[in-house]
């Protein structure tokens, strides 16, 4: 029997049968259990002309269960026809990534976000909350973070390239943050529909806007800073104080209190050096930890926040440029440069999640620039997305088991609206979701075939897309 149901991500083993269920209120006719005979990671779902009947190894399979299941019925079709579905992922960790700071987005939208994600079986969201241009979670005993850091009273225009003086600026303020109520708030939201949180504090480096809030957490506090405006990579990092190091547990111990999550991302990216190499006290500090090399201090901060986070039961996730300093061995090293480095976190026997630019980076533009919306670069399509090799060709197991999942990333600073940001992320979350679930292989062909009866879905659901081709 063909497909009349076009699921995404396609499910392992789907079974048709004859006839259908007609029903005008499916979730009251669906009934649900834990089994024991299955495997954890399992579900399985049964329509019969009478009913719906969905059964699960564990909570967490029976919300995938359930989001299969909202895919059937979500356009509220009333005949439904009758199918057996056998699933489990081939990752545990089918994660997204989207940036709040660059432009932030209100809960509505992280609600919406949170539905489409769940709705395609992914199961991480990885919030970015800080950056050098904006501060977005409220911290308790810090209220600049929120009332300066938050706040950016213009952003670049376009593209940062050429002479700075020549850049343009949109003069829009970009401003806003979450209560830590609120965050509370958003975790049983995503609870709810089988998603987990993990939250990314990102330090020693993209730090301005704390900077800016409180200039003593920099190196050279004399010399106050603003919150970041343009894009880029800031200076601006970190000093090696006590009192900085105070500020960071007191940070990393509030969000990990709000996120019951197991992880908790401390960035760990793009931390330029060159404060540190002129900073006397970051001389005296090296001399007092024993370090020869100014690069060693971005792994005292790893250290740090891996001992603050482990105190609190979390592990620590990290981009991969951690791997340049010492790291700690239980860190989920997070690899988005390129394959090389995949291969190293791997070989040095780091958990790993596969985040990689080349193919998982959406702010990209979905082709030629000069037919689509502004965005950082042009080069990954959908076909890019659900075909390109995202792991070595030679992985033996024991490389393989260090595999912890796929992500794709969706960082903002060339998008500033829900629409934006729909049109950015879809389609491709869509071939991203078959990646991270292992669904079995199809033609690019047939995957779009299956993609454009998928469609309504999103358009039921209120989520913008980029149209097919």
């Amino acid at each position: 029997m063909s497909d009349p149901i076009s699921l995404v991500p396609l499910p392992r083993s789907v079974i048709w049968s004859s006839g259908t269920w007609e029903t005008t209120d499916p979730w009251a006719g669906l009934s649900v259990g834990i089994s024991e005979d299955l495997p954890r990671a399992e579900y399985s779902l049964s329509i019969t002309p009478s009913g719906a009947n969905l059964t699960a190894g564990s909570e967490a399979a029976l919300a995938d269960g359930r989001n299969t299941f909202n895919q059937i019925v979500l356009t509220g079709e009333t005949s439904i026809p009758c199918v057996t579905i056998s699933d489990s992922p081939k990752y545990a960790w089918r994660g997204l990534h989207l940036d709040v700071s660059r432009h932030f987005f209100d809960l509505d939208t992280l609600h919406l976000f949170i539905d489409a994600m769940a709705l395609h079986r992914l199961n991480v969201l990885h919030l970015h909350l800080t950056d050098d241009q904006g501060w977005r979670v409220e911290i308790k005993g810090y209220p600049r973070l929120t009332e300066v850091g938050s706040k950016r009273p213009r952003s670049l225009e376009g593209h940062m390239s050429g002479d700075p003086e020549s850049w343009t600026f949109d003069d829009t303020p970009v401003e806003g943050f979450y209560t830590q109520d609120e965050l509370r708030e958003l975790v049983g939201y995503a609870q709810n529909r089988g998603v987990m949180i993990v939250p990314e504090i990102d330090l020693p480096g993209h730090m301005q806007a704390a900077i800016a809030a409180y200039p003593e957490l920099g190196n050279f506090p004399a010399n106050p800073v603003q919150v970041r405006e343009v894009w880029g990579i800031s200076d601006h990092v970190l000093g090696v104080s006590d009192e900085v190091f105070d500020f960071v547990r007191d940070v990393l111990t509030q969000v990990a209190d709000i996120f019951p999550a197991p992880f908790f991302h401390i960035g760990g990216d793009e931390c330029p050096r060159i404060e540190w190499e002129q900073s006397a006290d970051a001389r005296t500090r090296m001399n007092e930890w024993g370090l020869t090399r100014v690069s060693e201090i971005q792994g005292r901060f790893t250290d740090f926040a891996t001992q603050v986070l482990a105190e609190k039961g979390k592990s620590v996730v990290a981009w991969d440029e951690v791997l340049e300093s010492h790291v700690p061995d239980d860190v989920v090293v997070m690899n988005w440069r390129t394959e090389d480095g995949l291969e190293e976190s791997l070989e040095r026997g780091f958990r790993t999640v596969v985040s990689t630019v080349k193919d998982l980076y959406f702010d990209y533009a979905q082709g030629p620039l000069k037919k689509e919306p502004l965005a950082i670069g042009e080069g990954m399509t959908l076909k890019d997305v659900y075909t390109d090799r995202l792991l070595p060709k030679k992985l033996d197991d024991e490389k393989a088991a260090l595999v912890q999942g796929i992500q794709g990333q969706l960082w903002t600073e060339y998008i500033a609206t829900p629409e934006h940001l729909g049109y950015m992320a879809f389609p491709r979350v869509c071939a991203l979701a078959e990646r991270a679930w292992g669904s079995p292989e199809q033609s690019y062909g047939e995957f779009v075939e299956r993609l454009r009866g998928h469609l309504p879905r999103l358009d039921a659901l209120g989520v913008s897309y980029r149209p097919l081709d």
